[in-house]
């Protein structure tokens, strides 16, 4: 874990800063997907968290991660890549691109919630094995990780007083 931390770009501070403006009324220059059958905002937020933390966009066909915003006064107009805004798809990016080291974001995930520093990240997994929810660590209670997120929007709560989960699964987040 020594050597992950030592090559890290990312600003923790930065995205926990946007999290936390942004937690409770989302920033209105990114669309906001309401929630459905389809899903959520979850994985929009914490890609802007991502994005406000040093994040840089990523345009191959390979392992996409970017938000267009057409800048015409509507963000109904604007368009993003897949794992931008899909919670599932987001988690797999991370993992993808830390285990063969790629350009981008990065998450190696952690077994022990006492690695765990602001900034990373939490996803939740539902009994047919879907990653279905995101969130960002954004303060502690003790040692105990507080998430801020969207889908219904939270601001330091306990992680596990977010949705019902199978399984949780925390990221370690570098660039």
């Amino acid at each position: 874990m020594e050597t992950f931390e030592n090559t890290n770009l990312y600003s923790r501070t930065s995205a926990v800063e946007y999290a936390k403006k942004y937690a409770l009324n989302p920033n209105p220059q990114y669309r906001y997907f309401s929630l459905s059958n389809t899903g959520g905002d979850c994985a929009n937020f914490v890609s802007q968290c991502l994005r406000a933390g040093g994040a840089p966009f990523i345009y191959n066909r390979e392992h996409s991660w970017w938000y267009n915003n057409m800048s015409t006064g509507n963000v109904m107009d604007d368009t993003w890549s897949v794992p931008w805004a899909v919670a599932h798809s987001l988690y797999w990016l991370l993992k993808i691109n830390d285990e063969s080291n790629l350009s981008g974001a990065k998450g190696r995930e952690v077994f022990d919630i006492s690695l765990l520093d602001l900034g990373d990240l939490v996803f939740y997994e539902d009994s047919s094995g879907l990653i279905f929810h995101s969130a960002i660590i954004t303060g502690f209670s003790g040692n105990i990780p507080l998430v801020s997120h969207h889908s219904f929007e939270a601001l330091n709560i306990f992680y596990y007083n977010t949705w019902p989960a199978n399984k949780i699964h925390f990221l370690k987040i570098r660039l």
